[in-house]
């Protein structure tokens, strides 16, 4: 016990000193104070923390240190609100695409067919063609979406890709053709027969459709012509021009780095209405020149705590991605984990979610109803893999075999597509496929009827129509999709190994 005859102080003093230690012992931090400053009745003390010393004059902290705390808040919370915007941010990109690259009507349906077309997609599947578009309610008013008789599957998203409804075999026009109107925030009803009316609490939507069929050409030939999207005004005399093909330019969706990512925050949160979810952050963004109603002009420092935070913010989504610490192996004993983990809502009982939905978001676009099918042979569902059998991450320089055993549980068809860790899109090889599918004819089959994927950057001898090629020097991830998984997926009877070290046909270490 600290004593007035100990130390030399009055008893008020050893008070006020012991309950000072006893603050920086919760802290997990040391004071050490300055003796001379005492004697004069201002004591100076300093803490040390994990952002340096922290110098407190009778207490109260000092101009230097008042400038370190704040710049350290904000840079917390701009780090965060990386995260929050995930969502959004990939929507918004894909409108900026849109309006700059395509030059389309807003609203308007863009085919993505090719290799070339889909790259600059997040995570897109290799196998189905992809018809996408964005639209800005408050331009256009109310939006209609035709979709005609066929096997397709999509959605029509808000701009923080919550599900408004699902589309094609999984919507409610059942693949059986149909015309939704989607109304902005606060718009009247409309007398819609023969619609299906979603409302939708974002300006900004993103809606599309994946064509199923095993024949791409053929559903792009009969069905593309056919899906027409424009304003609900122009119902009596739509546009003539329809989807288009989004052709041979270069562009990309993924979430632009540096302060590009902050002008799209900055941009959301003038144009679209305040959810009550997210009062607490655009509250936080305020002191980092963000705020309703404003122009985005941050200063000198909230520039520099701004870039800072979008480095630092990509990174913990990054990690929050491919570790995925909120979700265990879906088959025990592996690496393998859901890729899509954010439920259609992004609400749960006690919380909205949040890292759940930054991991998707992060390194995909859209989700929907049938994403996440729990019902037998409807939908698709997305396992992913980042590390091989030795918790090592998958890289480019390595060879891996995949066994895939026999009878995988679709009834549609199944595929393996490699992606690159830094764009999150499509790994671009010489031969311009990253994919292995079970509707490739050719694949060579073991005799128990299994079926080895190769990964690497040369192929192995009798194995290349199984091969995957990967660039040396990048990392990269993989996605196994199952198109109408079967029972025996849901119940795990069925289960993938491990990616592992491919070192006897191929002889790389």
């Amino acid at each position: 016990m600290i004593t007035q005859g100990q130390i030399g102080l009055t008893r008020r003093d050893a008070l006020l000193g012991a309950t000072t230690l006893a603050a920086a012992s919760a802290l997990g931090s040391s004071i050490a104070v300055n003796s001379v400053a005492a004697q004069t009745g201002r004591p100076q003390e300093t803490i040390k923390s994990r952002i340096g010393d922290l110098v407190l004059d009778s207490g109260y902290p000092s101009k230097e240190t008042l400038a370190k705390l704040y710049d350290e808040m904000d840079f917390q919370r701009a780090s965060q609100a990386y995260l929050w915007g995930l969502p959004a941010v990939g929507v918004l990109q894909l409108k900026h695409v849109n309006d700059e690259i395509f030059k389309v009507r807003n609203g308007q349906l863009v085919a993505m067919v090719t290799f070339d077309e889909k790259l600059g997609l997040l995570t897109p599947n290799y196998t189905t063609p992809y018809v996408v578009a964005t639209a800005d309610l408050s331009r256009s008013g109310p939006i209609v979406v035709e979709l005609p008789k066929g096997l397709m599957a999509g959605m029509i998203l808000d701009v923080w890709q919550r599900v408004l409804s699902d589309l094609g075999v999984v919507g409610p026009d059942k693949g059986e053709g149909g015309k939704f109107v989607v109304l902005p925030p606060g718009h009247a009803d409309v007398s819609a027969e023969g619609h299906y009316v979603v409302r939708s609490p974002t300006n900004v939507i993103f809606f599309g459709v994946r064509l199923l069929g095993d024949k791409p050409e053929k559903a792009v030939r009969e069905l593309l012509p056919q899906l027409r999207s424009y304003a609900w005004s122009e119902r009596a005399a739509p546009p003539k021009e329809q989807a288009v093909r989004a052709g041979d330019r270069p562009w990309s969706q993924m979430p632009p780095h540096g302060m590009e990512y902050w002008e799209r925050i900055a941009e959301l949160v003038q144009t679209e209405p305040v959810q009550d979810r997210d009062r607490f952050v655009l509250a936080q963004l305020r002191f980092l020149g963000i705020e309703k109603g404003k122009p985005f002009n941050p200063d000198e420092r909230q520039r520099r705590i701004l870039a800072d935070a979008a480095v630092v913010g990509e990174a913990m989504a990054k990690a929050n991605t491919s570790d995925k610490r909120t979700e265990p192996a879906f088959w025990p004993n592996t690496h393998w984990k859901h890729a899509l983990i954010v439920s259609v809502d992004q609400h749960m009982q006690n919380y909205d979610q949040l890292d759940e939905r930054a991991a998707w978001f992060y390194e995909a676009i859209a989700v929907s109803k049938a994403m996440l099918t729990e019902t037998p042979g409807v939908g698709q569902r997305y396992i992913a893999a980042y590390q091989d059998k030795d918790g090592d991450w998958l890289t480019g320089g390595r060879a891996y075999r995949l066994r895939v055993p026999a009878n995988p549980p679709v009834k549609q068809f199944w595929s393996v597509t490699v992606y690159d860790e830094g764009t999150r899109q499509m790994i671009v090889n010489a031969a311009k496929n990253p994919d292995i599918s079970s509707r490739k004819p050719d694949l060579a089959k073991n005799q128990d009827g299994s079926i080895d994927v190769y990964l690497g950057p040369s192929a192995p001898k009798g194995f290349e129509k199984n091969w995957v090629e990967t660039l040396p020097g990048k990392g990269y991830f993989v996605y196994f999709r199952f198109y109408a998984p079967t029972e025996p997926f849901f119940d795990k009877t069925w289960a993938l190994p491990d990616i592992e070290k491919a070192t006897s046909l191929s002889g790389q270490q």
